[in-house]
């Protein structure tokens, strides 16, 4: 919606208008006092203006999709606020220069530089003037012309527009009654949970994203179990709802079927009402539905009334909200899942065909059609409504199959669906709003890293300072709120719980898609779908470029107005005629993120400076060697990525983005991580200790002691990659290391493989450290992972996985590492010298992933039982010397979900083969000789031919190279 538009005009006025600000102002614009006090009077009214404004555009739900009057009046204020959002930069940019560089200079560079430079402050001060002017004006014809009521809601209504929150809930409840596929086990669940015969009051919790048929299995349930109740009630609640409201709903319901009540209920204040409900209750076994509640306070709201009695009594909570869940145990927590491929199917062609079978022509269609839908039974039954109707014949369907994301866009019989998933975008709060659209710029089926989405939220200006947390913490916490809201899909988690990687459902990502092009909130090009529509037309701020043809020229560019460029096709610079870069500096001088990463670019253009509001640069896996000198203009810079480049050294004005949170330039020199030196880092100029808000260091290049000294400086590390360290560089670098309390991820390397890193002053280690990946020699004596470092740290430690590469330690380290009791990953690569590793019961309780890797001494590896019972990956690479199946290996079986045996000998595999400890257990392998044709990054892929040995658990295996 428009208010998320409003949302981040306001913080950058209030930026603007800040004191800071307008005393950097001030001094450098004192000959021009009277305007510049005007400005900022104008520029303060204008926040004003767009704070009552957003306040009004919060009050609009979903109804005012059908009022073209007030969608037409939303257009022209965005075009506004996007003008107001132009020249705040403006001003920013012209204040900021004249900071750094003294009045006289910057007027001459303007002159210079027209008619492409900033503005001067009297421009400025008359377009402003003229933005408060239009605002007023668009106050002014809202009155007149956008009809509201007294609640703020479009008096305008369409036959298709839904009128509101409690008729979706109807919608829902009427549409599912005979429509429920697969969901006996949940139905039973809530039974038994009903008829448990605890005397203790009971709180169950559904939840799951909109669509999934939460409302209808709770309607089912109730209708059924009322009647083993005294009382019942089902009380839908919206986003919007009012104590008071609820609890008069509350007592009508409560008192329906009842001989005698309250007389006069409509006369009842609040205090008469909940002593009512509370003198009722605590005497009766009841049952009460909370149906679509929004967040925990709704329950706490009612806490007064619903007394927990003896007497069995139970609540249901239907939620969209996973936070809603902690009301109750997790044990009485209930996961609405979506529906697997067979129900999918089976409820499909229960609405398409009427339980008939699908004709084989339209076999193929239909199982895409069914795919989109991703297991949603709303969009299952709708589509399948909508497709009973039509022909069955296969140009019917072709059409329809290749038109769906216009059906479910525009289809009026499809407005129960967009209603149920937009009403879950209305009610995110606005700063979520902006986070939710961004992902739907990506790909259909697009896998979206969390740490990089951060980083471009944050870029993008959607998050927020709040308190002492960092902003990445803040947008992880969005993050995590949309995942819990169901807007967004978990895909994976790391091994110590933290989200990984999601994605966006294809139904509402469809509908997402459509909000973006309503509120020009951006556009994903892609070549084979259209998504491009008009350009010319639209005043877009974002643009992600998913797939390109041959046809494509600059021109999907022409009249845009990007501040984000983003693109995921490497034939972009084909497409440009390599011009990509020069032309969106020459073109969007606004620009916040600019990102080209694995696409051919070999130069970056002087004139890159002039992106003065650009925040984040990603060049990853691009063909440029050299940065110009001019990057130390772009002050506002926050993230720059050079990963994997042919960029060697940084320029030394570098070390003048002094706003800089994140820089990445490592790179790759063998991908199958056979040598230590396989990967290096950059060097970095004097002045390293500028970099105050540096959190992010990857790879840096150990020149010197200097280097390891201003290390120190950056306080706010939390992830630091070091590398080419030599061991008189050891005791100052743990020093250094030391002074960074917030450091989570450490990553050392020594400078080859007969350097010693000296790294016993780190002991104890930074306290929230949680990874750690040291590649080079160890002292073995007084490691820094003995024993004695981790009774140090104690059982409150952080540490959840260690890393360790070519350390050639004669003794078993495995006693020692065993004392961090939290580890969830443990990663050996040529780290011990000696024939035999012993696992020892109650080792490694928290473990998930263990790989042994090119340790060509190992003969014997034992497992005791009650070791690792946690364990999911294990993995044994490139043991040569061990020629028989681990015993103790079948304990890990209940908990093991990939077991690989990389490099071995086609003996070993025949002993793999006849072992009947590994019968119960799925295995994978390669064979020796096929190593360097195996090697791969990932390390779950696995194919699916069996071996022709005849092994039935048995496969071929492409297993990671960085171990």
């Amino acid at each position: 919606m428009a208010e998320t538009v409003l949302l981040l005009a306001m913080k950058k006025i209030g930026f603007a208008v800040a004191s800071e600000v307008t005393k950097q102002a001030s001094a450098q614009f004192g000959k021009h006092k009277l305007q510049l006090t005007e400005l900022q009077g104008s520029m303060g009214r204008i926040k004003i203006e767009l704070h009552v404004m957003h306040n009004f555009l919060c009050q609009m739900d979903i109804r005012s999709r059908g009022n073209q009057v007030y969608q037409g009046w939303l257009e022209e204020v965005r075009k506004v606020v996007y003008v107001m959002e132009d020249m705040v930069d403006e001003y920013l940019h012209l204040v900021g220069h004249q900071s750094e560089f003294g009045c006289c200079f910057c007027l001459k560079r303007l002159f210079r530089q027209l008619p492409r430079s900033a503005p001067s402050l009297d421009r400025i001060a008359s377009m402003v003037k003229e933005i408060e002017k239009n605002l007023v004006h668009l106050s002014e014809t809202k009155d007149r012309w956008v009809l509201v009521t007294n609640n703020g809601v479009n008096s305008y209504s369409s036959y298709n527009i839904v009128q509101g929150p409690q008729d979706l809930i109807s919608i829902s409840r009427s549409l599912y009654q005979d429509d429920l596929v697969g969901i006996e086990d949940n139905k039973q669940q809530l039974v038994e949970w009903l008829e448990d015969g605890e005397p203790t009051h009971s709180v169950i919790v559904v939840h799951g994203m909109g669509g999934l048929g939460k409302t209808a299995l709770a309607s089912t349930v109730y209708r059924k179990a009322r009647e083993k109740f005294d009382c019942d009630a089902w009380i839908s609640i919206s986003q919007t709802y009012t104590r008071e409201d609820i609890l008069r709903k509350l007592i009508i319901e409560i008192f329906k079927d009842q001989p005698t009540g309250p007389s006069n209920i409509a006369g009842m204040d609040m205090t008469s009402i909940q002593e009512e409900l509370k003198s009722f209750l605590e005497r009766m076994k009841y049952l009460i539905i909370l149906d679509d509640v929004w967040t925990p306070q709704v329950y706490n709201d009612l806490l007064g009334a619903l007394v927990p009695n003896l007497k069995g009594s139970k609540i249901i909570i239907t939620t969209r909200n996973a936070d809603v869940g902690h009301l109750t145990f997790p044990e009485m927590v209930l996961e609405i899942k979506r529906l697997s491929v067979d129900d999918s199917w089976k409820l499909f062609c229960k609405k398409a065909f009427l339980k008939r079978k699908c004709p084989e022509e339209l076999k193929d269609l239909s199982e895409q059609i069914v795919s989109k839908c991703e297991g949603l039974p709303l969009a299952i039954v709708s589509i399948g409504s909508l497709l009973f109707v039509r022909d069955k014949t296969r140009e019917e369907w072709k059409m329809i199959h290749d038109q769906l994301s216009w059906e479910l866009v525009n289809n009026p019989r499809m407005e129960h669906v967009r209603n149920v998933l937009h009403l879950s975008y209305i009610y995110l709060p606005t700063n979520l709003k902006s986070c939710f659209l961004y992902c739907s710029l990506f790909p259909e089926d697009y896998i979206l890293k969390r740490k990089n989405l951060i980083r471009l939220w944050i870029a993008e200006g959607f998050v927020e300072k709040r308190g002492g947390s960092t902003m990445e913490e803040v947008a992880q916490g969005y993050l995590k709120e949309l995942i819990h809201r169901n807007m967004l899909q978990l895909v994976e988690k790391n091994t110590f719980g933290r989200i990984r990687s999601f994605k966006m459902h294809d139904i509402v990502r469809e509908l997402a898609i459509d909000l973006c092009r309503r509120e020009c909130f951006g556009v994903a090009y892609n070549c084979k779908h259209k998504c491009n529509q008009p350009l010319d037309e639209k005043d877009e701020r974002r643009m992600v470029i998913h797939g390109l043809d041959k046809d494509t020229n600059q021109d999907i560019l022409r009249e845009c107005h990007l501040r984000s460029f983003i693109a995921l096709d490497k034939r972009v610079i084909t497409a440009f005629d390599k011009g990509i870069l020069p032309l969106v500096v020459d073109k969007y001088r606004y620009m916040s993120v600019l990102d080209l990463s694995w696409l051919p670019v070999d130069n970056v253009p002087d004139a890159i400076s002039d992106l003065f509001n650009l925040r984040h640069l990603g060049l990853r896996d691009s063909k440029v060697r050299l940065l110009p000198n001019s990057i130390e203009k772009l002050s506002n810079l926050l993230t720059l990525d050079l990963y994997s480049s042919k960029i060697q050294e940084l320029p030394r004005g570098i070390v003048k983005l002094n706003r800089l949170r994140h820089l990445f330039a490592d790179r790759e020199n063998d991908r199958y991580g056979r040598d230590l030196r396989s990967r290096t880092g950059v060097c970095i100029p004097k002045g390293l200790g500028k970099l105050r808000e540096l959190q992010t260091l990857q790879a840096i290049e150990v020149r010197d002691e200097g280097t390891v000294r201003r290390l120190g400086e950056l306080r706010q590390m939390r992830s630091i990659r070091i590398f080419g360290v030599k061991g008189s560089h050891c005791k100052v670098l743990c020093e250094s290391l030391l002074q960074m309390e917030f450091l989570t991820n450490l990553d050392i390397m020594a400078s080859d493989e007969n350097e010693v890193l000296q790294l016993n002053g780190l002991k104890p280690l930074p306290p929230n450290l949680q990874k750690l990946t040291l590649r080079g020699r160890l002292e073995q004596q007084g490691m820094i992972l003995g024993a004695a470092a981790a009774a140090a740290r104690g059982p409150n430690h952080s540490l959840y996985s260690i890393h360790l590469s070519w350390s050639q330690l004669v003794e078993d380290p495995l006693p020692n590492l065993s004392q961090w009791s939290k580890l969830t990953e443990l990663w050996l690569t040529r780290a011990y010298m000696g024939e035999q590793l012993t696992f020892l019961q109650g080792w490694f309780p928290s473990i998930k992933k263990l790989y042994l890797r090119d340790m060509p001494n190992l003969k014997r590896l034992e497992i005791h039982q009650g070791t690792m019972e946690g364990l999911q990956q294990l993995l044994l690479l490139n043991l040569r010397s061990m020629v028989k199946v681990p015993p103790g290996i079948e304990f890990l079986q209940p908990t093991l979900n990939f077991l690989g045996f990389g490099e071995i000998s086609r003996n070993f595999l025949a002993v793999l083969c006849r072992c009947s400890r590994l019968s119960g257990i799925r295995w994978s392998y390669s064979l020796r000789k096929m190593a360097a044709a195996l090697q791969l990054v990932l390390i779950t892929s696995v194919l699916t031919t069996a071996d022709s040995s005849g092994c039935k658990n048995a496969r071929e295996l492409c297993y990671p190279a960085h171990i």
